[in-house]
């Protein structure tokens, strides 16, 4: 599963605590994962910088060959372990970028990562850097943006020990004005607080 590189502070997560008996069982993300929830997240996806951006990348790269979406993601996989990140840089200094660490601060530990694909399945904004450039050969984006515009994909449910929270992973199709698809979004949720803001009718 690909793994997101986060700063709690950033991130604004609840205190760290042990796990409980209770939290050897994962939650069902399904059941967490009702329309209204649906519904909230299609709608961060509707916001102008997030459809301008991914329309955006979409017009300068065009359809790329296999061999040039291969080595740009060999670029960002390498980067991660080398001093110099301009690949990784400019992509966490976009405005889209900004907007989705922004975004995922305000929701005050709901959301975990938050990042955008193109048609090609490039990342065009992400809250934190992801372990890899190209997501185009993953479910979050073959199960979305492949299928439709009203396609959703639920990925694995990950305990993450350090954080004391159970991870969910909902990737849905994105649409420009006119409802045709143009790329995709993944959003890491905490289904515990997910749980808690459900549980007082929040959502």
């Amino acid at each position: 599963m690909l793994r997101i590189l986060c700063l709690l502070a950033v991130l604004g997560l609840p205190a760290l605590r042990p796990a409980s008996a209770g939290e050897t069982t994962p939650p069902d993300l399904e059941a967490l994962i009702t329309p209204r929830v649906v519904a909230y997240l299609r709608d961060l996806g509707k916001a102008d910088i997030v459809r301008l951006s991914v329309s955006s990348q979409n017009e300068r790269y065009g359809s790329l060959p296999q061999a040039e979406i291969d080595r740009l993601d060999l670029q960002w996989r390498t980067e991660h372990k080398s001093v110099e990140k301009p690949l990784i840089a400019m992509t966490l200094s976009r405005p889209l970028s900004i907007y989705f660490i922004r975004l995922q601060s305000d929701r005050v530990g709901l959301l975990t990562a938050i990042f955008a694909m193109d048609r090609n399945g490039l990342n065009v904004g992400q809250s934190a850097p992801t372990s890899d450039f190209w997501q185009g050969d993953e479910a979050k984006f073959t199960n979305t943006f492949l299928v439709g515009p009203d396609a959703i994909d639920m990925g694995e449910v990950e305990w993450i020990p350090e954080w004391g929270v159970w991870i969910g992973q909902v990737s849905l199709t994105l649409t420009d004005a006119e409802g045709r698809s143009i790329g995709a979004i993944t959003f890491d949720i905490n289904l515990g607080e997910l749980a808690r803001r459900q549980g007082l009718g929040l959502m």
